[in-house]
């Protein structure tokens, strides 16, 4: 949702490099993968707010819709809901869209148009430059690097296609196969597709459902907050 401010580019260069010089490094981690929404992006939250002032949706009639369909989604007591549906890509957008909007209503108590929904709600969403210059060190310290995404509708809009190709070594878009995180069955395709292990890798995610689940599974794990602290962490698991 696995995204909205600017960040600007000033990680330290070369600190990959460094650590993947010691032999037992590069032997216990070979691979990260990284989420995309709320990761590769600035934080969902920021991305959602903005959705609903530029719509004038009322906040309290997204938070009682979407607060029991996030918990149930991502919580310890999983319920199928229409996030499931979409993510699996089990239902349209357009699907999704009409069951979401027909529960919103605007600050003016009108209807919430459900076309291009999905659209406008993601519309504020910024790729982050640290994050994908943090991605190329890794890269060039010779680890290889996967994608491992629920998506939310509009697909290629969401995963411009020169970034994938440019900076990943695998890519699992959950619509795409028809699973979901934190299914344990996608953590393994995502490992399987880089050709390596689960415990040669490391997961990157800001949902801490979806971290408890690649670690119940031997993944190495970063939970997402910014940037810079997800910088300092790999460093720190790296060095081990």
């Amino acid at each position: 949702m696995g995204f909205a401010r600017a960040e600007s580019s000033s990680l330290t260069i070369g600190f990959v490099a460094e650590l993947v010089r010691d032999p037992e490094v590069a032997t216990a981690v070979r691979g990260v993968i990284f989420d995309w929404g709320g990761v590769i992006t600035g934080p969902i939250i920021d991305t959602v707010q903005a959705w609903l002032t530029a719509d004038g949706i009322d906040r309290e009639s997204y938070l009682a819709v979407m607060h029991p369909w996030v918990q149930h989604a991502y919580g310890p007591q999983q319920q199928d809901t229409p996030i499931h549906a979409l993510e699996r890509g089990e239902v349209t957008d357009a699907e999704f869209e009409q069951a979401l909007a027909s529960l919103l209503v605007t600050t003016a108590g009108t209807e919430v148009p459900a076309t291009g929904l999905l659209k406008r709600m993601f519309a504020a969403s910024v790729i982050s430059a640290q994050m994908l210059d943090l991605i190329r060190e890794l890269r060039a310290g010779g680890l290889k690097i996967g994608l491992l995404s629920n998506s939310w509708g509009g697909m290629q809009d969401a995963y411009p296609q020169r970034i994938l190709d440019e900076l990943f070594d695998a890519v699992v878009i959950s619509g795409l196969v028809g699973m979901r995180k934190p299914e344990e069955r996608i953590f393994r395709l995502a490992a399987a597709r880089m050709g390596l292990d689960p415990a040669e890798c490391v997961f990157v995610d800001d949902v801490e459902g979806n971290i408890e689940a690649a670690r119940a599974l031997g993944f190495c794990v970063v939970l997402h907050k910014e940037p810079a602290a997800t910088k300092a962490e790999l460093r720190a698991l790296l060095a081990h």
